[in-house]
């Protein structure tokens, strides 16, 4: 197996700095499993809280070393979920979207390393505000939820900011990574390791409907867009400032650019939606991924994609003067 060390790798005990986000419901326990056995640290997306699926995903992930992740804004809703998850001991837990304050505390307490993800600097000055040990700076480039910042400039400002104010604390990039070119350019943008999510729902782990795994194979990098359409259908109150990054298909022809209307006429439109979803309809729900699907010809196992990112920097890290990356 092919290693690189970095300080995330050093810190987490990990054979390669890799992370897998925890697409709500996407990555479930098999995906984590995998992405962990393969010596990245995979996460269980928490969604929006159910707790008999989390218990279920845990237990499928079979005592591997996985963490979790939360919408944070909805866990506020249901914070006792924080609760029963940290009986599982996840290795660490990720707060995304919202206030990491409230849940901090009970996460250490558990033992657990706490991640914030990052879509701006405001989120940035939070995170360090709590102490994270771990901050994700995401790019406009990811799939699902997200803001504008782009993964070649905020990174390498995010990592300044860090090593200013905060020099013991990791950082991950995320938004585009696929391959081992994305991980590459992350450590030589000061990041300390990657978070990947299209490329990892596009794996044969992920809970995925088949026909949206199609759809991503068939797509390219211009194939989605930045829109609130599937949250108004979805009803889904998520903050303002957050927009969705999903497949461009019959769903969003359809409604992006007409979100009030959408809005009047969600009663009708919602079960849709719903419906077309658990059905695997690509063309009449949200496809949930990245500008990244233009990098990815197949459906995978996490493992194997795992490693081909980590050999692939590691090659091209040697070619350019060295594989161990550590600030």
């Amino acid at each position: 197996m092919t290693t690189l060390s970095t300080r995330l790798t050093d810190t987490l005990g990990l054979a390669h700095p890799i992370v897998s986000a925890p697409m709500a419901f996407a990555a479930g326990g098999a995906l984590a499993a995998a992405v962990s056995r393969a010596g990245g640290l995979g996460l269980i997306g928490g969604g929006y809280g159910d707790p008999a699926w989390l218990d279920e995903q845990f237990a499928i992930a079979g005592g591997e070393r996985v963490g979790v992740g939360f919408i944070t804004w909805s866990l506020r809703k249901s914070p006792s979920l924080l609760t029963d998850v940290l009986k599982h001991r996840p290795a660490a837990v990720m707060l995304s979207f919202g206030d990491p304050r409230p849940f901090v505390d009970e996460i250490r307490a558990a033992g657990a390393v706490v991640i914030c993800q990052c879509q701006n600097l405001e989120h940035v000055a939070d995170a360090l505000d709590v102490r994270a040990e771990v901050i994700v700076a995401q790019g406009a480039e990811a799939g699902g939820h997200g803001m504008l910042r782009g993964t070649l400039t905020f990174v390498p400002e995010v990592a300044d900011i860090i090593a200013a104010q905060a020099p013991r604390t990791l950082l991950l990039a995320a938004g585009g990574i696929a391959d081992g070119r994305g991980l590459a350019a992350a450590l030589m943008l000061g990041a300390d390791g990657v978070l990947v999510g299209t490329r990892l729902w596009a794996s044969r782990e992920a809970l995925v409907a088949p026909r949206h795994h199609e759809a991503i194979v068939d797509a390219d990098g211009d194939d989605t867009v930045r829109t609130r359409v599937a949250d108004i259908a979805r009803e889904l109150r998520w903050p303002a400032h957050f927009t969705a990054r999903i497949r461009r298909n019959a769903f969003t022809a359809r409604w992006h650019g007409r979100e009030e209307e959408l809005e009047r006429n969600v009663a009708a439109e919602g079960p849709r939606y719903r419906q077309a979803f658990a059905e695997g309809d690509p063309e009449n729900t949200g496809v949930w991924f990245g500008e990244a699907a233009g990098l990815i010809g197949a459906i995978e196992p996490a493992g194997v994609i795992v490693e081909r990112i980590a050999s692939e920097a590691s090659r091209r890290l040697e070619q350019h003067g060295g594989a161990a990356i550590s600030r």
